[in-house]
């Protein structure tokens, strides 16, 4: 597993926990950071902070998003793994210009094969095909 692939899980596993929680996923960071001698938690990557940072200062638009694109779905009955695997995806897809689009979905699917269900990925990949379908046309 790449090292920005751990990052992405590390990133879903920190924003997870805030949604479950209704915490803010920076102060989750920060406390990791200040803890990051315990053996049994992963390191907080440089690219793990920067998407959590990314989704907490773009959650608003990435959940208007979400929210416009899952159909017949409403976002808080949205599966909170997949809610945030979209999260990071999204970001991805639209802010973090580095990584191609293919590879946020792909990198998307491969969570969601991994941490739910078949037909989440199938979804998550739908929602994420039309935010790159019409990438160029949304004001940011």
């Amino acid at each position: 597993m790449s090292a920005r692939s751990k990052a992405r899980k590390h990133s879903l596993d920190i924003l997870y926990e805030a949604d479950i929680r209704k915490n803010d996923p920076l102060a989750i960071i920060d406390i990791r950071l200040n803890i990051s001698d315990d053996a049994d938690l992963p390191p907080v990557r440089d690219y793990t902070k920067e998407l959590v940072s990314g989704v907490t200062e773009h959650k608003r638009k990435i959940d208007e998003l979400i929210a416009t694109y899952i159909q017949g779905w409403d976002l808080d009955r949205l599966a909170a793994v997949d809610r945030n695997i979209l999260r990071i995806a999204i970001f991805e897809i639209l802010w973090a210009i580095e990584i191609p689009d293919a590879v946020a979905i792909d990198e998307a699917l491969i969570l969601a094969k991994d941490l739910s269900t078949e037909e989440s990925a199938g979804y998550i990949h739908g929602v994420l095909a039309k935010i790159t379908s019409i990438k160029s046309d949304l004001s940011l």
